[in-house]
């Protein structure tokens, strides 16, 4: 067999497979359907008395009404087993229709309680957890317990009852038939027990595999360019077969085991039938037992062991509902890095949107893990942006130009220093109000599937078509959007595909002016639209500002050469401040970084040759790396 190695989040621990506090927990999200429960068992207890019904009445046609010819106590007994029947058929229609229903409703329920709790989770917590791990989590972990409210937890009750019930009848009929009928009893545990580690294993390999499959198709697929671009689909299939093979052998495991169980557990019941049949034979003989006690017995034994196979099932079930509860529950306690401020305050609602940093550190590194120095990528940050002020921030990659930003919007809290929005600590600001108030433009741009509309205001209803309309005007959007189809109503597509890259960015602009915020920040957002789209973007963005406080990060030093004012990060350090001509001037970082940027020969040819401009290019870069 094909061993697939796997990371340590599709790992999965076996578990117990009874644990009070997880079940406890579980428990509450019956409460709210506690009747239906009720009503569930109430059905499940009848319909396992009714089981009782069949064998007796046979007992007394085969001892009674057929011995005496009775034909008409002999009908009324068949009308009696008749109407058992389907009284049990009714019964155990109704108890699926409230367990599945019950199953399905409380699978709902955590579903959202899951999704609701993911979206309030900080940046931090899904840069390290993978994506695949969490849609396992929201899909077959909660189908598991599905499975167990809906056929699990409140059957297991009808089948603990109808072997009790069945126990409690045979005894009564002879309790020396009824030994020998639970003779084989030791057996059928053993092979339970045998069987049931072994398909314990295979489930718990099985849920593994799957998780290591959602993880693998989800990379692949949103990297699927990347594979075609470099050739890699026949590499990338034959990985993937590796691993649904390994998932296959996984359930070819269980299914051996499956093969085994029921066979045995059928040969079981059949010596069972047989020692009846032989001990009651010679009981009959004797005269000390009668045809139908034998008849009836050969019923129950047969319905008596059914419930016992279904329960080892429900052992494996319950099994995987506390591994399946206990990474749920774990992902539940997960509490967000980024809370709600206990004592808020909300800034002036005649603010202008004056932003400052104080002596900021941040490092993504946990701290509290080690004793070593961190790797800070902020170091003792300080400046203030004025209202109604552009500024723009520039610096090497890797400098922390967008880790200001993610401050900023709160997405991660400093571990030194504060921030303030209009002399208010944005550690307690509301979060939904801190954001309210500034509008972000990001240089990779999510585009939802929905139309062109729903992109803009993102569901917002106090945003009006024509204020979608205004916002598609302003920034030019409008003879790309009127090309589509269905207009502002077009679907865009899974992550706007039927988009280009400079569209979306595009569409991003006109969402953040739809919000109309206080601040506008601006991520390297002009990066995927070409020198046209851009000017046009800059040309409509220019009325946008006025009066509103922007922040713009570009690597495009041109983009940003009208400023107010430019902050020039290095290393973590703010090293220079001024206006570009400023900063050009003092011929320091920021002057290099033009120079690299625009990088030609002083002299010689207008077109410079490659070795030339390649020098010239190392020769800033070296300087700019010594600073």
């Amino acid at each position: 067999m094909t061993t697939v190695s796997g990371s340590d989040h599709d790992r999965e621990q076996l578990g117990k497979a009874y644990d009070s506090q997880l079940l406890r927990r579980l428990l509450r999200y019956v409460r709210p359907y506690r009747i239906q429960v009720v009503l569930a068992i109430g059905l499940l207890l009848a319909g396992a008395a009714v089981e009782l019904a069949g064998p007796w009445i046979t007992k007394i046609a085969i001892d009674r009404a057929i011995p005496d010819r009775d034909t008409r106590f002999l009908a009324w007994l068949a009308t009696a087993y008749a109407a058992s029947l389907a009284l049990g058929f009714a019964m155990q229609y109704a108890q699926s229709i409230l367990t599945t229903r019950l199953g399905q409703q409380i699978m709902y329920d955590l579903r959202r309680e899951v999704f609701g709790h993911l979206q309030k989770l900080d940046l931090r917590f899904f840069d390290k957890t993978p994506v695949g791990r969490l849609m396992t989590r929201v899909t077959n972990d909660v189908e598991v317990l599905n499975e167990l409210f809906s056929s699990g937890i409140v059957t297991v009750f009808g089948d603990i009852f109808t072997v009790l019930f069945i126990v409690g009848a045979i005894f009564l009929l002879d309790w020396r038939l009824a030994l020998v009928t639970l003779a084989v009893i030791p057996l059928v545990l053993l092979a339970a027990f045998y069987f049931r580690g072994r398909i314990r294993e295979a489930f718990r390999d099985i849920r593994v595999r799957l998780a290591r499959i959602n993880a693998y198709l989800q990379e692949r697929i949103t990297g699927i360019g990347v594979v075609q671009i470099f050739n890699r689909e026949r590499a990338t299939a034959d990985r993937f077969a590796e691993i649904n093979r390994d998932h296959l052998d996984a359930h070819l495991r269980s299914i051996t085991y499956y093969a085994l169980f029921f066979p045995v557990m059928e040969v079981l019941t059949a010596v069972s039938m047989a020692l009846i049949i032989t001990y009651g034979g010679f009981r009959i003989m004797d005269g000390t037992v009668t045809v139908g006690v034998v008849a009836a017995f050969l019923q129950y034994t047969r319905r008596f062991f059914r419930p016992i196979q279904d329960l080892s099932e429900k052992y494996n079930m319950l099994q995987g509902a506390m591994a399946s509860s206990e990474r749920i529950f774990q992902l539940l306690d997960t509490e967000p890095a980024i809370t709600e401020p206990s004592d808020p305050i909300l800034p002036r609602p005649d603010g202008r949107g004056e932003i400052e940093f104080r002596d900021v550190w941040f490092t993504y590194d946990d701290v509290a893990a080690t004793d070593a120095e961190p790797n800070w990528v902020l170091r003792g940050i300080s400046f203030t942006v004025r209202p109604g002020e552009r500024v723009a921030i520039v610096g090497h990659t890797g400098a922390g130009k967008t880790t200001i930003v993610n401050l900023l919007m709160r997405f991660y809290e400093p571990q030194r220093g504060e921030i303030l929005f209009d002399g208010v600590p944005i550690a307690r600001i509301p979060l939904a109000e801190l954001r309210r108030r500034i509008g972000m433009v990001l240089q990779d741009v999510f585009i939802f599937s929905r139309d062109v509309a729903y992109n803009i205001r993102l569901g917002r209803d106090d945003i009006s078509d024509e204020e979608v309309r205004r916002a598609a005007e302003r920034v030019g959007a409008v003879p790309f959007i009127e090309r589509l189809p269905l207009g502002y109503a077009q679907p865009l597509g899974e992550r706007g595909i039927s988009l280009s890259s400079g569209e979306r960015q595009i569409i991003s602009f006109a969402r953040a002016l739809a919000f109309d915020p206080l601040v506008l920040v601006l991520d390297e957002a002009t990066s995927s639209v070409d020198t046209e789209l851009e000017t046009q973007i800059q040309h409509a963005l220019e009325s946008t500002m006025q009066g509103r406080t922007s922040i713009a990060i570009a690597h495009r030093l041109s983009t940003i050469q009208n400023a107010d004012r430019i902050l020039v990060l290095h290393r973590g350090e703010l090293r220079e401040e001024g206006t570009h001509h400023e900063l050009l001037a003092a011929d320091g970082i920021y002057a290099r970084l033009y120079e690299l940027q625009f990088a030609t020969p002083a002299a010689g040819p207008r077109h410079a040759d490659a070795a030339t401009t390649t020098a010239a290019v190392s020769d800033i870069s070296a300087r700019l790396a010594a600073s």
